[in-house]
């Protein structure tokens, strides 16, 4: 029986901060669209307090409270409970569709987007199903390549029928991380990165949005009051916020002129009110962030919590340095929220219930992470 220690209160101390910053840009950010649509400014950080935060963290402490080998046994039955979830979305009087894509469930008061919900129950599920199909001589895949693709392939056929492609981009990276972290063949590896290559230039030309969003990455002058606009916006309020930023609440391009303000853009607005200090911290802290989680992957005694630590970190870390260099204007624009600043409820608790999970295998490491 592992011996059981104090949680990594370091990883715990990050995520409070992350969180509470995120709070206060959500707060400048969704002023005006509140009181513009609801007429009330604080409509959308109460949302985001009330079915965002506040069940993330209650279930987040069950989570923590859990043995990691339940988590290890539950792993298969809550993966196909959240592709039944999935489903739902599709059901007319169940689920919500906006700008035709099919990704809510609509509880009346409340929206739930399962798709989020799918980062942290395949991560479990994946892990699990590697730790059992490892060699216990070398700790390699032995043998399940056609296996792996085929999982994929059922995960991302629900993704791209809704069509939820940033999620799909997040989960086939974290899924391809975990299996090469065991240990695969050269020829593996070079198959399945031409295979994905082709699969995304597969969506951006068979889709007029993700093709006209891959045009602007690569030529950002082309039409700069359409295609264009969101970047030439965002880049605008990041130059704007210079060294020490216009002070929070003072940004100017949330009111009308930069696009999705409370959810893609939000690291722009970040950016200007609190300039480039802020946004170098911001970047430090999801390092931070990632040293504590991947070094807690790397002290993990069975191979279930260290898969499970190695995705749940990679996974984090990959959505904040998309959607920032996005922003920034060194990556294609994705729709990949920020994590704990994006709003959306249903993003928050998957990234809270996966901090929890993180946590709790700290609880098990080999030594003390602290």
């Amino acid at each position: 029986m592992r011996k059981k220690h104090s949680p990594d209160y370091l990883l715990l101390g990050i995520i409070i901060i992350l969180l509470i910053c995120g709070i206060l840009i959500l707060a400048s950010a969704s002023v005006s669209w509140a009181q513009k649509r609801v007429g009330n400014p604080i409509y959308f950080l109460v949302h985001q307090i009330g079915f965002g935060l506040l069940p993330g963290i209650i279930l987040g402490y069950l989570i923590f409270r859990l043995p990691i080998t339940s988590l290890q046994k539950w792993a298969m039955p809550l993966l196909f409970f959240n592709l039944f979830l999935l489903l739902l979305v599709f059901f007319p009087g169940i689920g919500l569709s906006l700008g035709g894509a099919h990704r809510w469930i609509n509880f009346g008061f409340f929206s739930l987007q399962p798709s989020e919900f799918l980062k942290v129950t395949f991560i479990l599920y994946l892990s699990a199903w590697i730790s059992n199909r490892t060699r216990k001589k070398d700790g390699k895949v032995k043998g399940e390549f056609f296996s792996f693709i085929l999982i994929l392939l059922v995960v991302s056929g629900f993704l791209i029928l809704q069509p939820d492609v940033s999620t799909l981009v997040t989960i086939v990276a974290t899924a391809l991380l975990l299996y090469f972290a065991v240990g695969t063949p050269i020829s593996h590896t070079i198959l399945m990165l031409l295979m994905g290559i082709g699969f995304l230039f597969f969506l951006i030309k068979t889709s007029t949005y993700r093709f006209h969003r891959f045009i602007t990455f690569l030529h950002p002058e082309i039409d700069p009051m359409g295609i264009g606009y969101q970047i030439k916006q965002s880049l605008i309020a990041v130059g704007s916020g210079g060294i020490w930023g216009q002070g929070l609440g003072a940004n100017l391009q949330k009111i009308v002129l930069l696009p999705h303000p409370m959810s893609d853009s939000i690291f722009a607005i970040w950016a200007e009110e609190v300039g480039f200090l802020g946004s170098f911290i911001l970047v430090l802290l999801f390092l931070l962030f990632a040293w504590r989680g991947f070094w807690i992957a790397k002290k993990s005694e069975d191979k279930f919590s260290q898969l499970s630590a190695l995705g749940i970190t990679f996974w984090i870390v990959f959505q904040a340095f998309v959607n920032i260099g996005a922003m920034l204007g060194i990556l294609p624009l994705t729709g990949i929220p920020l994590p704990f600043f994006s709003y959306g409820g249903s993003a928050l608790i998957a990234e809270l219930l996966g901090i929890s999970i993180l946590l709790n295998i700290s609880q098990y490491s080999r030594t003390s992470l602290t």
